[in-house]
């Protein structure tokens, strides 16, 4: 018997999209955690509901994995970005700017999806059902395909946020909280894009820059 501690190991497939009749669109978000850099989400219908090779959760996935199926899901899926950048996250909360930048993705497809399936356990004020699903990234393709993009979509831009904040290493911990980063943040301060609202972010000095 399994264990009531033991983790479950899903594999997606297309049963929460076939319970829906229509265009079903996954929605999931990157960013929740760090301090610093926004909170970006993406929105990804399969019109064929055909998966390419190797499509699952982004956490399962190798660097390469990722931009290689990202390139694949692009050229066959219908998707969209959604993006809430810090100060906005200072201003509403982590929890509703997560919630705004899906709702953000699933509003700038160029199709409107019949339904919408959520990574979580809550649905943004969406114009279409929609239903949040615990760990759907690792249970839904098209779920799995809108973490791929919403990941390696905010990975480029921390790194694009280390050529103008070089000093912090953006570009290896992409904004979260490890002994490195948080060490920077002592030694030099916060910088434009940390998200001053978080634990201890607030009571540190703020580097100036011109």
């Amino acid at each position: 018997m399994r264990s009531k501690t033991s983790p479950i190991n899903f594999t997606p497939d297309w049963s929460f999209e076939r319970q829906s009749a229509g265009l079903v669109c996954g929605v999931d978000e990157a960013g929740r955690g760090p301090l610093a850099g926004p909170v970006v989400a993406a929105a990804v219908i399969f019109p064929n509901q055909t998966a390419p090779d190797g499509l699952t959760d982004s956490k399962r996935l190798s660097h390469k994995q990722r931009e290689r199926l990202l390139n694949i899901i692009i050229q066959s899926a219908h998707y969209s970005i959604g993006i809430c950048e810090p100060a906005e996250i200072d201003h509403i909360n982590i929890l509703q700017a997560s919630l705004t930048a899906m709702q953000r993705a699933v509003k700038g497809l160029t199709v409107t999806p019949n339904m919408a399936l959520i990574d979580g356990n809550k649905c943004p004020d969406l114009p279409m059902p929609a239903k949040a699903i615990v760990k759907g990234d690792a249970r839904s393709f098209s779920i799995a395909a809108a973490s791929i993009i919403a990941k390696v979509t905010r990975d480029r831009l921390m790194i694009q946020a280390h050529e103008r904040f070089p000093l912090y290493g953006f570009a290896s911990h992409k904004g979260y909280p490890t002994q490195a980063h948080r060490a920077h943040i002592q030694t030099l301060g916060t910088c434009p894009i940390h998200r001053l609202s978080f634990s201890g972010l607030n009571r540190v000095k703020k580097r100036s820059y011109i």
